[in-house]
């Protein structure tokens, strides 16, 4: 069963219209790698899923079942929604990160599974950080700063997370966006995983809280900035043309951002204070060297993703004020 073109004013329609879930994603993957897709097969059973509100399993398990006509149809829309360039994700309005389901939309970057190697050291920092022997018992709840929070993914993965490991009590979450509609897509996500009242949220760009200049500093920082080169936009993937193009441009080098918010550092951290801050392929180096300039005497790590490129660098002062 394939789609093809026809003379119709709404372009292309299908010749056979497929009623089981099989012929449906059959139909449907022909029709995703004829647009280009390299993903077609998972798209195809994704969308399926959206529309029958079945995981993938239970469809691959029958695939003889039936497929009423109107899922069909709707089916086949965002099937073409997917065939123009439209991400999965946008297109079903949700994306998994972290072991979360999270609102996606076009306010906002998807999130991308290498971030969340940045929730994974930024939980590691928060629990070594409480067990540490200069923390005093009467201590306040450390503060976690979420940068550029966009979606509100790692912000809400880690006050999740925080809270399950029981050590909610002992941190608090700050989220801040440049962008006012980012942030009240967090502010939903946030709701939606009852973690609202953990999180402080506030528009700012980057570390700077002009409406907050009393609020004290973080104990670990984390940021997800573009860090695209501009020149490289054009080259993205069709489906990065439909997200919000603040999220991905990081300027000729793809590091302005970056250097600015170094620049925050000194005055943004405590004394003892963690930024983790991801990182594109390729940009370690040039990184390292905007640190010595900006932060001179800070350490440098850099954290490896599974396919073994730098994706995160972690910095803190080499001796603690």
């Amino acid at each position: 069963m394939t789609w093809t073109s026809s003379s119709d004013s709404d372009g292309v329609r299908p010749i056979h219209a497929p009623q089981t879930v099989g012929e449906l994603i059959r139909a449907g993957a022909e029709r995703l790698r004829a647009s280009g897709s390299e993903s077609a097969r998972l798209d195809t059973e994704l969308l399926l899923g959206h529309v029958l509100r079945a995981d993938r399993t239970t469809l691959l398990a029958a695939p003889e079942a039936p497929v009423g006509s109107d899922h069909a149809a709707t089916f086949r829309d965002l099937l073409e929604r997917r065939a123009t360039g439209e991400p999965v994700a946008y297109i079903r309005g949700l994306k998994e990160f972290y072991g979360l389901v999270l609102s996606v939309d076009s306010r906002a970057l998807i999130p991308r599974p290498e971030t969340e190697l940045l929730v994974e050291l930024g939980l590691d920092r928060l629990r070594g950080m409480l067990m540490g022997t200069h923390r005093p018992l009467d201590a306040p709840p450390l503060l976690a700063w979420d940068v550029a929070t966009g979606s509100g993914a790692v912000c809400i993965a880690l006050a999740v997370e925080s809270r399950r490991r029981g050590y909610a009590a002992d941190a608090r979450f700050r989220a801040t966006d440049v962008s006012a509609d980012a942030l009240a897509l967090a502010t939903e996500n946030a709701v939606a995983h009852g973690v609202a009242d953990l999180i402080e949220f506030a528009v700012a760009d980057l570390a700077d809280l002009a409406d907050l200049a009393d609020s004290p500093p973080a104990d670990l920082l984390l940021a997800n900035l573009p860090y695209v080169p501009s020149t490289d936009i054009p080259t993205l993937p069709v489906a990065a043309s439909f997200e919000p193009v603040l999220a991905l441009d990081g300027g000729p080098d793809g590091l302005d951002l970056v250097r600015r918010l170094l620049g925050q550092l000194e005055s943004t951290l405590t004394s003892h204070g963690t930024a983790l801050l991801e990182i594109g392929a390729g940009q370690a180096d040039a990184v390292r060297a905007a640190v010595a300039k900006s932060l001179a005497g800070w350490g440098v790590t850099l954290h490896d993703d599974l396919a073994g490129v730098p994706r995160v660098v972690e910095l803190a002062r080499a001796t603690p004020r």
